[in-house]
C-alpha cells in the first residue's frame, strides 16, 4: 500500500424524515485490501438532518477505533479518509466554515476527539450521487 493511501475508507450519509424528525444514517467501511461493510443506524424523532450526519460519522469513526482496539491494534498507527455529500459536516471539520448552532459544535467537538486517536482523517466532500451508489439512499 502507498504510504499515502488511506487504512480505511468511510462514507457516510444521515437525514431525517421531516425535519426535525425521525434520523437515520448509513456508513460504509472499506479496508484497503477493498472488504466492506455496510451499517444502517435510526436515532428517534425530533433529529435534524445535519445532526444525522454528524452522528452517522461518530458512529462510523467509534466503529473503526473499536474495531482496532478489540484486534490489539494502535488505532493511532492507521489512516482514514472520511467522505461525505454533507457540504456542512465536511467544511465544518475541515475549518472552511464556522460552527454557530451549540448541537454542531458539540457533534464536531466528538468528531475531532474520535479523529485525534487516529492516525489522520482526511475529510472529502463527494456529490450526493456517489452516497446513493455506495449506501443506497
Amino acid at each position: 500500500m502507498a504510504s499515502d493511501q488511506p487504512h480505511y475508507t468511510l462514507t457516510f450519509d444521515g437525514g431525517s424524515k421531516g425535519n426535525p424528525g425521525q434520523g437515520y444514517g448509513s456508513y460504509e467501511l472499506r479496508t484497503s485490501d477493498d472488504r466492506a461493510r455496510l451499517e444502517r443506524r435510526t436515532y428517534g424523532d425530533h433529529v435534524t438532518n445535519n445532526e444525522a450526519e454528524y452522528q452517522t460519522l461518530i458512529e462510523g469513526l467509534s466503529d473503526i477505533v473499536r474495531t482496532l482496539q478489540t484486534a490489539g491494534k494502535d488505532p493511532s498507527r492507521y489512516r482514514v479518509r472520511v467522505q461525505g455529500d454533507s457540504q456542512l459536516v465536511i467544511r465544518q471539520l475541515t475549518g472552511e466554515w464556522q460552527i454557530k448552532h451549540p448541537e454542531m459544535r458539540t457533534l464536531h467537538a466528538q468528531v475531532l476527539t474520535l479523529a485525534k486517536q487516529l492516525g489522520t482523517v482526511e475529510y472529502r466532500w463527494h456529490r450526493r450521487e456517489h452516497s446513493v451508489k455506495t449506501l443506497g439512499h
